[in-house]
């Protein structure tokens, strides 16, 4: 009977992600939620009583998921800039692949007020690794890093949504122009400026 219910309970967090990723909030439905599931309206309150708990349940798992990958990416001890660039292309990547977190980031974006922020289980990383000693030659260079990193996912983020809406688009996937970019602000940051 456990079994059941934790299954029932995957099943519903699974379509509501699906359902919160393609509609938002407002545009969601629980009768879709509970049709893509399988599962009847009364097996959905029994485990989220009402829209609002389940879009907190969908954000929580989605923070979790990527709370990981902020964990597995900063233990492998890269340089600081390098572990920022490694990270939004993870974050990236995590954004492409998985329907809760994409759920998570757009349900936060959509209600600030709700709880957990997506961008709060990663920006602490990222600003942590950008305040290191050599990271950036100025102030103004390490805030300039700092929005280049928010802008790629976030930014990101937007650019997957809009190739669902328009799939088959030929300029490659987003998590390899995000590395791209990193690579070429990273060899432009060790490239000393040529002298006129």
């Amino acid at each position: 009977m456990q079994d059941r219910a934790a299954r029932t309970r995957r099943l519903v967090l699974r379509a509501a992600a699906r359902e919160f990723d393609s509609n938002g909030y407002a545009g969601s439905s629980l009768s879709r939620i509970t049709r893509a599931a399988g599962t009847s309206v009364g097996a959905l309150t029994f485990h989220f009583p009402n829209k609002e708990e389940l879009a907190g349940a969908v954000r929580a798992e989605g923070y979790l998921t990527t709370r990981a990958t902020v964990r597995t990416v900063t233990a492998r001890q890269e340089p600081a800039l390098r572990a920022v660039a490694s990270l939004s292309v993870a974050l990236t990547t995590l954004l492409e692949e998985d329907v809760t977190v994409r759920a998570a980031a757009r349900l936060s974006r959509e209600d600030a007020g709700g709880t957990p922020q997506w961008m709060s289980a990663w920006w602490p990383a990222v600003e942590e690794r950008l305040r290191s000693p050599g990271v950036a030659r100025t102030s103004a260079e390490a805030r300039a890093l700092a929005s280049l990193s928010r802008l790629l996912v976030l930014g990101a983020e937007n650019d997957i949504r809009r190739r669902a809406a328009c799939p088959g688009t030929p300029d490659g996937r987003p998590a390899q122009r995000v590395a791209h970019i990193w690579e070429l602000v990273l060899r432009g940051l060790t490239t000393p400026p040529e002298v006129d």
